[in-house]
């Protein structure tokens, strides 16, 4: 089930929260919709899931407009709001009962639902206990558990492992990426390794307009500047800022040397080289010259962090 966005805008007053985007996410896929604070993400979603509407621009969730078929579009989605809707005073059974008859489940198909929401979620040890007595963790997973009660096609979910232990944040992981399979999934988050290891698509957006849209691969690819070698050796040298990081500088191609850090005579340098350059032949025939032991030498990757943080920073 595709989602449209057409031209979106939307203002605050006089400030401009969202400022004329455009995106599809295509069923079956896992959309990382990605940001700093205040970037529109969060406006977006509300959007989307019909809970403001947009100052200008249209949205289309399978076909449906969210300002003529709101009721419908609502159907169709699953949200985890960054505010989790929790009542306080109710059990998780109780909560997760009264979500699905908001979404008009009959009893047989609430019961099935329910028992399916509790294993996946986890939630099982806690499903009597009132949602004001658990932790952030599970009070998340109950968030979650309400956002799919209705099986929905679509689901739009707003930090939804914010709170969570690792452990918990793997296992919703995962289930993320199996609902994925079927189901198409808008996800918000500040863990970027998340995003890495779930997201089939990344978009970033930054002062309401898209800065970049493409997978995790292609994004770092793009915004790929150098290549950078992390060089570990072993040499008995008085001075490594003399002895050694002059002649791995001059070497051909390199750009820069930093200087990591030391242990005895053990050295460790980061060596960058223009984008495309290969430099690891020649930093391997330097040492065997130079008579060091290559203790270790790896080629590392424009991580989504250091992308996010060039597309992102001020």
């Amino acid at each position: 089930m595709a989602i449209t966005v057409r031209n979106l805008t939307k203002f605050y007053g006089q400030e401009k929260a969202i400022n004329n985007i455009s995106f599809d996410v295509k069923t079956g896929e896992i959309l990382g919709f990605l940001g700093p604070n205040g970037a529109g993400k969060t406006t977006t979603m509300k959007i989307i899931t019909c809970f403001m509407p947009p100052s200008s621009g249209t949205v289309d969730v399978d076909g449906c407009s969210i300002a003529d078929h709101s009721i419908e579009v609502r159907r169709k989605i699953g949200y985890l709001p960054e505010m989790n809707p929790l009542y306080l005073d109710m059990n998780v059974m109780e909560y997760l009962e009264y979500a699905a008859r908001l979404h008009g489940l009959d009893t047989a198909r609430m019961r099935q639902q329910l028992g399916q929401m509790i294993e996946v979620c986890g939630l099982k040890e806690v499903r009597h206990k009132d949602i004001g007595e658990m932790s952030k963790g599970y009070r998340q997973r109950v968030g979650l558990a309400q956002a799919m009660i209705h099986d929905p096609d679509v689901l739009i979910l707003d930090e939804p492992t914010s709170g969570l232990d690792p452990n918990q944040i793997v296992e919703i992981r995962n289930l993320i990426k199996q609902l994925g399979r079927a189901k198409t999934v808008v996800l918000s988050t500040h863990i970027l390794s998340e995003v890495q290891a779930t997201c089939d698509r990344v978009i970033i957006v930054n002062e309401g307009s898209i800065v970049a849209d493409g997978t995790p691969t292609e994004l770092q690819q793009k915004f790929h500047s150098s290549e950078s070698v992390s060089l570990e050796l072993k040499a008995a040298v008085p001075n490594a800022m003399t002895d050694i990081f002059p002649k791995i500088k001059a070497l051909p191609g390199v750009e820069s040397v930093e200087y990591g850090a030391a242990d005895g005579d053990v050295h460790r340098f980061s060596v960058f080289s223009a984008h495309g350059v290969d430099i690891r032949e020649a930093l391997f025939q330097q040492a065997v010259s130079e008579k060091w032991v290559l203790l270790e030498m790896s080629q590392k990757a424009t991580s989504l962090e250091e992308v996010f943080h060039k597309l992102t920073q001020a």
